[in-house]
């Protein structure tokens, strides 16, 4: 054991239950990330139901149901204010709700009706925040370490070995936090928010400030972690790509609410409601008419921005008049220079460029047909176009692309 492990974290005491955790003064919610006192755990589903919890007049969370299964990424997506740190903070008892029940397997965290709060101590959580609040005098080990007093000596240098390991920071164990990098940094944070092996880990967008790549091979360690430990994996994120990227299940929150949870492709590959079509990357929607039904072969034309636009559907039970709202990814819309033809797409729309703009590698055109759709290109395609504001261009849109939402 190295002699830095030994070392205590200069910081305030708080009793939390029957358990004492050292938090940074700073920031008494980090709790050292919750994982100070734990024991060896068996996984298990983590339960939510009916939880609401409210700040003053606020509600936070509405009437919060949801299950999150042993050994699956369950992506929390949302807007700011959504609620997602919210639930985070009630699983972990960080936060009490005011109404509901909150379990993992057979033991019960929380009951508003007979007040059952099982104490943070007692919760076995793992939690990593955006801050990571790494302990900036102590080594990788010692921080690692930090929470494993109760374990007999032999099993701590076992588990932190197992750990250091795990996420390839062997090399780092007699480094300081100011000494390593950012994606380093995050790794030492994961590993001392599992190497009590907690029952849930509990992750509020700790990877957000991380290239892509760095971001990619983190994710890969701890899937590859959690194949042997099997514990629930709450994720919040901002982004369409990392829920695709977790490939596992997801929910979404918005204003307080589920609003949809599932696959990822039965949530965002064709949403229902138009927040969540938002979230899920659908840069183009609009208000629509059903004009007509075909039913002999499965669709139906809807009229946009009174009668200006025409675009063939997919067929859904509506009246002809029926208002309807319909998403289209900008990445669904192909763009031609010449007007195509021998296409079976069925919507192929004239219009102009209005405006072109760069972000990052995709290039977003604008483009009236009627109404104002953007478009998704390439650097290469733009170039190869030669597109530019006033272009006269031709927009092509498959029926599929075409997603109805509710109003």
């Amino acid at each position: 054991m190295d002699e830095d492990v030994k070392l205590k974290p200069v910081g305030r005491q708080r009793e939390l239950g029957t358990d004492k955790f050292i938090i940074e003064p700073r920031r008494a919610r980090t709790l050292a990330h919750l994982h100070v006192i734990v024991t060896e755990t068996t996984a298990s589903t983590i339960t939510v139901t009916h939880v609401i919890k409210q700040f003053g007049r606020f509600a936070a969370l509405r009437d919060v149901s949801a299950a999150f299964a042993a050994g699956r990424f369950h992506a929390i997506l949302g807007d700011n204010g959504a609620g997602k740190t919210t639930l985070l903070d009630c699983i972990a008892g960080l936060a009490t709700p005011e109404a509901g029940t909150i379990q993992a397997g057979s033991q019960l965290f929380f009951d508003a009706d007979t007040r059952a709060n099982l104490a943070v101590a007692k919760r076995k959580v793992g939690y990593v925040f955006q801050d990571l609040a790494l302990f900036p005098h102590l080594t990788v080990a010692a921080n690692i370490a930090y929470g494993l007093d109760r374990f007999p000596a032999g099993d701590r240098e076992r588990r932190i070995a197992s750990i250091l390991d795990a996420f390839r920071i062997r090399d780092l164990r007699h480094r300081r936090p100011r000494e390593i990098s950012g994606g380093e940094r995050q790794r030492v944070a994961l590993a001392r928010s599992l190497v009590t092996d907690p029952c849930i880990l509990l992750l509020d967008e700790p990877l957000a400030a991380l290239d892509a790549p760095t971001k990619a091979r983190i994710l890969d360690d701890l899937r590859a972690w959690n194949e042997a430990h099997r514990i629930p994996i709450l994720y919040v994120t901002h982004s369409r790509e990392e829920v695709f990227a977790l490939g596992e299940r997801v929910v979404v929150l918005d204003e307080g609410r589920v609003l949809a949870q599932g696959t990822p492709h039965e949530v965002m590959g064709a949403p229902r409601q138009e927040t969540v079509a938002q979230l899920a990357g659908f840069e183009n929607i609009f208000d629509a008419t059903m004009a007509a039904a075909h039913e002999d072969r499965g669709t139906m034309t809807c009229r946009l921005a009174g009668d200006k636009v025409e675009l063939e559907t997919p067929l859904v039970r509506a009246d002809p008049g029926s208002t309807l709202r319909i998403g289209i990814r900008a990445g669904d819309i192909l763009l031609a220079v010449q007007r195509p033809e021998g296409l079976s797409a069925r919507n192929v729309l004239p219009g102009k460029v209005t405006s072109v703009a760069r972000r990052d590698v995709i290039i977003a055109a604008r483009v009236d047909v009627g109404v104002e759709m953007e478009v998704h290109l390439t650097l290469a395609a733009r170039d190869a176009l030669e597109l530019t504001p006033g272009r006269e261009v031709w927009l092509v849109v498959k029926t599929h692309s075409c997603h109805l939402l509710s109003t």
